[in-house]
């Protein structure tokens, strides 16, 4: 026989998968909420025992990442709302490195990262998802709340999964950084690696790199590194102090005049003497005077004999 429509059976299936699929992605409200800054809302009533619950029933997770959960949510719950807001603010208000907007972690501040939250935004309006406007849209828990949003409308499980593993390597580098702080947050990166179906090596690898640039690090830091440094960087003081003195500025600039008159002088034309021919000259005309004299006087006589 042909292929028939659906019969009522398979509908009813059908449906039960999506509510199905869309209960387990509460999982990601969750970790939307306990990754947010811990507010007055997260402390009130029992909301701290749901998200216990929900934790413990996920099937996405392990059991191992669900206990490490749970000991967070026990964590918060001894702490009290202002003990808590401290730790966060100490944990992820201090720096770049565990900073929770995705695009910051590709982009850093070029001009790139606003066109990409351009487009993200893009996506929440066209899904209908409307976000507050003092929140930027690559933010992770605004992020994941809209993933969760998704997965009620749409019953698209894969999609979403596909969503998160598309951030995995920036998920990883925050895991890891925060179980070098020894934190319990990093659980949180865990169960949104197994979610996204993405091993959880992923963070062993970006830990393994951090100790890798730390030995590097230390190396560098080291007394014959600091020795080696020194060495290739001397730095000549009295030749940087004679040339920034000011009597020894002006005593080149002085110079430097000297230069600039003895050169102009000797631009100036020569006129030689041949002091021989001078001289031959000069007897000459002596000569001729005396000549002269003796003419005179001749003359004299003759008139006063006469």
């Amino acid at each position: 026989m042909s292929d028939a429509t659906p019969t009522v059976e398979n509908t009813n299936i059908e449906q039960t998968n999506i509510q199905s699929n869309s209960h387990e992605m509460k999982l990601l409200k969750v970790i939307s909420l306990l990754m947010d800054y811990p507010s007055h809302e997260l402390f009130a009533d029992d909301t701290l025992d749901v998200c216990k619950d929900l934790v413990k029933n996920s099937r996405l997770i392990s059991p191992a990442v669900r206990g490490e959960i749970a000991d967070l949510i026990d964590s918060l719950t001894n702490l009290g709302e202002l003990e808590a807001q401290a730790r966060y603010d100490s944990l992820f208000e201090r720096g770049r490195t565990l900073s929770l907007w995705l695009f910051e972690h590709v982009h850093g501040e070029s001009r790139d990262r606003g066109q990409a939250m351009v487009d993200l935004m893009a996506q929440y309006e066209q899904a209908g998802f409307a976000i507050d406007a003092k929140e930027l849209p690559d933010y992770i828990p605004m992020y994941l709340e809209f993933l969760a949003y998704q997965a009620v409308a749409t019953g698209d499980e894969m999609q979403v999964r596909m969503d998160i593993a598309d951030v995995s390597h920036i998920l990883a580098v925050l895991g890891a950084r925060l179980i070098d702080k020894q934190s319990e947050y990093a659980s949180l990166f865990k169960a949104l690696l197994q979610v996204a179906g993405q091993p959880l090596s992923l963070i062993d690898d970006e830990l393994a790199n951090m100790n890798k640039s730390e030995a590097v690090k230390l190396a560098e830091d080291s007394l014959e590194a600091i020795d080696s440094e020194w060495e290739e960087e001397m730095v000549d003081f009295l030749g940087a102090e004679q040339e920034n003195c000011p009597s020894n500025q002006t005593k080149q600039h002085i110079a430097q005049n000297l230069g600039q008159q003895a050169q102009h002088n000797s631009i100036t034309p020569v006129h030689w003497v041949d002091f021989n021919q001078t001289s031959s000259r000069a007897n000459s005309q002596s000569n001729e005077l005396q000549s002269q004299s003796n003419h005179l006087k001749n003359n004299t006589l003759k008139e006063g004999v006469q």
